[in-house]
């Protein structure tokens, strides 16, 4: 395909995909409201559209602009656990009504093929730690619960419609664009690495949020995926969509994992951040936050027999591009 629709394509994931797609020849069309996202990620003469994804008059702007649309890559989402748990009906509206809006865009402008970003937040918790497609969904917070609603919509579309759909289930997304054109856009994350980050720049403490977990050291457990590994997957995802599912089929919905299949605690995220950087943090433990759950790491079998891929790059790599990319970010906010 030619040219792929990205919402929430200004964002940290959508941008790097956007970038991926972009070097191996396949045009970008960006959707971003830019409440999270940033214009500075649409740059290189990409073709940006701004404004909401439930506005259907624009998205069928985009493709009476864009006819050669061949796929819809969905990223855009809220995606904070703890504001889940403090503003259900936020995320509920954003990332479920609007999506439904959107997709009904999609079937009016006959855009059938839809790959979609979900979380391995929805699968249940488990003592086996590592899931696998199969493995029961369960999600513990209004945002993961977002995503598990969200499949079972796309899997009732592709029924209902002559659509096909790949949900990729996220794990844990670290580091930046290697060659530094996007990162993560957020000066003050959420998640662990970013945190890491905060604690070694700003000299302050880091603090691991639950200590009582059933893992091998107390901690929560996390499948930290670099963001160009990502990527990648969603470049393949795209590239082979037709041998994935197959136009004739008769279950035209996927779920893929997209993760190393290693489980990092995170104290040992903490103890490799440690040896990149060569220096020690004050760390300190506190309860978990609202929605936080043990985690888990992906049985990565289907990506590797359906997409040909595998991940590529280490925690190590992803921290040490997530620190230049903070650098290079730190820059640019003290120059404008």
């Amino acid at each position: 395909m030619n040219k792929v629709l990205i919402t929430g394509g200004a964002g940290y994931i959508g941008s790097t995909v956007a970038s991926a797609l972009a070097d191996q020849g396949v045009v970008p069309v960006v959707l971003d409201d830019l409440s999270t996202g940033r214009c500075e990620f649409v740059g290189d003469g990409r073709a940006f559209y701004e404004g909401d994804i439930a506005d259907g008059a624009l998205v069928d702007r985009v493709f009476a602009d864009h006819p050669d649309i061949g796929a819809t890559l969905h990223c855009a989402a809220k995606i904070v656990v703890p504001d889940s748990v403090a503003e259900p009906l936020r995320y509920y509206r954003e990332n479920v009504a609007k999506t439904v809006d959107l997709l009904d865009s999609l079937q009016r402008n006959r855009c059938r093929r839809v790959v979609f970003s979900s979380s391995a937040s929805v699968y249940a918790p488990t003592d086996a730690v590592r899931v696998d497609e199969s493995s029961p969904v369960g999600a513990a917070s209004p945002y993961a619960r977002t995503k598990q609603m969200m499949e079972q919509v796309l899997q009732d579309w592709t029924v209902a419609a002559p659509v096909r759909v790949i949900a990729l289930r996220y794990f844990n997304p670290i580091g930046a664009d290697p060659r530094l054109r996007t990162g993560l856009q957020n000066p003050q994350p959420s998640h662990a690495l970013g945190k890491l980050i905060e604690a070694h720049t700003q000299g302050t403490p880091f603090t691991i949020t639950g200590v009582d977990w059933a893992t091998r050291d107390g901690s929560g457990i996390r499948d930290y995926i670099h963001v160009w590994d990502l990527a990648e997957a969603h470049v393949a995802a795209l590239t082979r969509f037709d041998d994935v599912v197959e136009p004739t089929a008769d279950d035209r919905y996927r779920v893929i994992n997209i993760g190393t299949g290693t489980g990092t605690t995170v104290r040992e995220l903490v103890a490799a951040f440690e040896e990149t950087v060569g220096e020690t943090l004050d760390v300190r433990e506190a309860a978990p936050r609202p929605g936080d759950v043990i985690g888990c790491c992906a049985g990565n079998d289907t990506a590797r027999r359906l997409l040909g891929w595998k991940a590529q790059l280490s925690i190590a790599d992803g921290v040490r591009d997530a620190l230049a990319w903070r650098e290079k970010w730190a820059a640019h906010l003290t120059a404008s």
